[in-house]
Parts: C-alpha cells; structure tokens; sequence
C-alpha cells in the first residue's frame, strides 16, 4: 500500500522556478487525513517486522544471588495504532502524531544461576501508551521529483510489563524489571529507524507522479512544479506547469499562464484549477503537428443531409461550378490558419478558430480542381467534465463568419453558402473534434489514486475542479 501518496506532490519543486502556473492545486485538511490514513496502514505494517536483538545479562536477584539470563526468537505478535493526527508546519513539512499505540512480543528466555542450574520457557511483553511523533520535510531531487526525509522522531513507551512462563517461572518474575528496562531501550533505538524507513520508503512511489503525462501519439502534459510549495497552517498550495508538448519535440508556445488563485474551500480534499493557458497550449501543440486540419469527403456527410459534397449541389448556389465541373464529387480542406484561442469566463468556456476552406473538384483522373479558397472566422462553446482521473469536453457551434479568399471559377456572394458550411461544421467538423474531446487528458495524479465526488465550477480565468480521493491500490 502507498503511503501519503496525495502529500508526496507537495514535494514537486523543479529546476526552474519563476513561472506562473498553468494549473494550481490545493490539498485541504480533509485530503491531509486521508493521506494520513494511509501512511499510519504502511507504517503499522513496517513495525509488524520490528527485529529485536537477543537480550542477555547478568543481575543479582536474592535470594538466589547472580542470575545470567537471554532473551531470543522475539516478534511482534500485536500491534494498533488507534489515533494519529497530521497537522502543517508552515512553509516547512509535516507533523505526524500517533498515539494510544500498544504493541506486544513474544520471545524465548534462558537462565543459569548457582552455576549449574538452567531453566529456559517463553515470555510475553506488553507495551501500553507507545507514542511517536515525527516530522517530514519536502524537497525536490535534482530531476524535479518530489523527495521526502524524517527531520525528526521522538518515541514514547508509557508502561512495558513482561510476563514469563515455563520452567521456575514465577521465581524468574522477580527479576523481571531488569528485562523490562532492557527491552524498552532496545525498542525505542528500533522505532524511529522503522519510521524513517517508512518515510524513506515514499520515495519510490513519488516516481508515479504524472509529472510527464501522455496524452496520444502527438501530445504530452507536463505538470512539473513552477514554484515552491506554499503551505500554511490548514492547506498546501501547488504551482503546477500544466503545459502540453510534443512528443518528442518541446517548444514554449509564444505567450505565458497569467496568474489566478484558488478560493479558499474546504469541502472536498483536493482542488485543482486549470487556466486557459493549458487548453490554449493544447491549440498550439495540435496546429503544430498538423492535427487540426481536416480533409472533409462526401462519406463524411451524414446520408440523411440534404447538402452533398458535389458540383450539383454546389452549382445550385454558385452556376459557373456546374458548368465547369459537372456531376464530379468534391472534396474540402480545412485548415487552421491561427492556433484556436480559449477563453474562460464565470460558466462559459469559448474557442474562437480563424481557418481557410478550399473546395476542390475531384476530377475524373482523381486529380483535384481547387474551386474556391474561404476564411472562415468561427467561435464554439465547450462543455467539459471530468471522467475518472481524466478533463473530457464537447463543443457545439456558435457563430460562423466567412470570406472570400480566392476564387477560382469567378465572383460569388458568399453568404449563399452560409448554410452548406453551417452544416459541414456542425455535422462532420466538430463531431470529428468531440471524438478526440471525449478521449480527454490525464489530471494531476499519483499512483493508483483516483478522483471521487468531482465537482466542476468554471471560474473566471480557469476550471476548477473539487474532488475527493480514492485508493485503489
């Protein structure tokens, strides 16, 4: 089980630090316990494999005078750790208390006395009240990995009692107290190494952070810290990059997150906030790789259209096409002339695309007659939702502006095709675009941690996101 998992991204401090974020998060004291919670299960079962070394001394016990005793084969056959409580050390790390802890062992003893005689049987300790505190610290490696390391640990046995059995039993109780004070020390000089372990042992998780997410085969999502963690008193802040790249190919986009702030909630355990710039990195990455341009075919066209993409049904608006090229199919080209631009304000998430359409004329050598060449300025409305781990969306049509680029057939008016393009956009384009919007793109995660609960508020300026956490591991 992974301990602290939703903590460890508290630890994502980079290289670089100087950035605004493209995506915040804030774990809250509701996300803090869980955390706890799963911690406290890990550490519990690292303590079950507490190795005590074989005790062995030598007192004075009348009436019987020297008495050489041993204790061996000693495990952990109990252990609780019924209440712990995580709080915030501002600016630093972590406090962790566990209380009202009870552990118990059992082992072998021997002893020798008067110089020949030997009795041997088993014993039982108990160990009531045990309390550790510890406290962590957050740093990032030299890859920009969250690390975490125990800063310190104090222990507390409040009472060991150690019962024997076998053999002159209740002669050996007698001397019991010296068994008692030495079990104590060498239990106390276990504890805190098991719990730096434990921390320690964090480490290897924190390497499941998507700290480089793939999206498909063009695209990746960065989430890489930006700055120091801010934590306060009842929450941590993280400055997250939240940029989209190319695989293979990182190139900074030509403009910078601009700065936003998560509200002050606490309802849920985790809140992530996702600025325009993300989607707006998203628009630069995909235009790059070409992804956005869109060959557009008749058996694209939903057979239950009136509108077909041929010269006849063209040359009904424009005569000199049916003239010139009749009864060929055609074909559309659309591409992307500046990379689409999101915008977010209260309740409305909005993309504006400025592209060119040509129209083609397949001609019977298959070869293509461009016809015309449009600049169609077009904005959509975009419904987004979290599905699992994953921000999944859909848009729907708003508004279609054109021009004409060039013609090659002879002047037209334009608006004539206002509604064949209306159409085509909401009949093949976008449904083409929700396919990949419903895929969706990873969120910031760890591990086998999934989201539950989410709550989705479009805020000005970004999306945020309130959820709870789930273990799934």
């Amino acid at each position: 089980m992974f301990p602290w998992r939703w903590l460890a991204l508290l630890a994502l401090i980079p290289l670089s630090l100087s950035a605004n974020a493209g995506v915040k998060v804030k774990l809250t004291q509701k996300g803090l316990d869980f955390g706890r919670e799963l911690f406290v299960a890990s550490l519990q079962e690292k303590l079950m494999t507490i190795k005590v070394p074989d005790i062995s001394g030598t007192e004075r016990v009348d009436p019987i005078g020297k008495v050489h005793y041993s204790l061996t084969e000693m495990r952990v056959v109990k252990l609780g750790l019924p209440s712990s409580a995580i709080g915030l050390v501002p600016g630093t790390g972590f406090s962790l208390t566990i209380t009202n802890a009870f552990l118990s062992l059992h082992g072998r003893w021997r002893v020798k006395y008067l110089r020949f005689i030997k009795d041997r049987g088993s014993f039982d300790l108990a160990i009531k009240s045990l309390s550790i505190t510890t406290s962590i610290s957050l740093r990032s490696d030299n890859m920009g990995l969250p690390a975490v390391a125990m800063a310190s640990c104090t222990t507390t046995l409040g009472g060991v009692s150690v019962k024997l059995h076998g053999g002159a039993s209740w002669l050996y109780n007698l001397f019991r107290r010296f068994i008692e004070k030495g079990l104590q020390s060498q239990l106390q000089k276990k504890l805190c190494p098991l719990v730096a372990e434990s921390v320690s042992s964090m480490n290897q998780f924190l390497k499941t952070v998507n700290v480089m997410a793939p999206v498909d085969r063009y695209a990746e999502i960065a989430y890489p810290m930006v700055s120091s963690p801010d934590i306060s008193s009842s929450s941590i802040g993280l400055n997250l990059k939240g940029e989209f790249y190319n695989i293979g190919n990182h190139m900074e986009p030509p403009f910078s997150p601009a700065p936003f702030f998560l509200p002050n909630q606490e309802q849920s355990m985790l809140y992530i906030g996702l600025s325009a710039f993300t989607a707006n990195s998203a628009s630069f990455v995909y235009n790059k790789a070409g992804t956005l341009s869109l060959k557009i075919t008749d058996d694209m066209v939903p057979r239950s259209s009136p509108i077909r993409l041929t010269t006849n049904t063209f040359g009904v608006l424009i005569p000199q096409i049916a003239k010139l090229f009749p009864g060929l199919m055609m074909v559309l080209q659309l591409k992307m002339t500046k990379d689409p631009l999101s915008s977010i304000e209260a309740n409305k998430v909005t993309v504006d695309a400025k592209s060119s359409l040509t129209a083609y004329a397949i001609l019977a050598n298959t070869k293509l007659a461009p016809l015309f060449v449009l600049n169609l300025d077009f904005s959509v409305s975009a419904r987004v939702n979290v599905v699992g781990n994953k921000l999944a969306g859909a848009v729907t049509l708003n508004r279609l502006d054109m021009s004409l680029g060039k013609s090659y057939v002879g002047d037209f008016k334009v608006g004539s095709l206002s509604n064949i393009f209306q159409i085509v956009l909401k009949w093949v384009v976008l449904p083409t675009v929700n396919v990949r919007l419903k895929e969706g793109f990873p969120l910031p995660s760890l591990g086998k941690i999934n989201l539950k609960n989410t709550q989705l508020q479009i805020l000005k300026g970004y999306i945020m996101i309130g959820t709870d956490l789930q273990n799934s591991g």
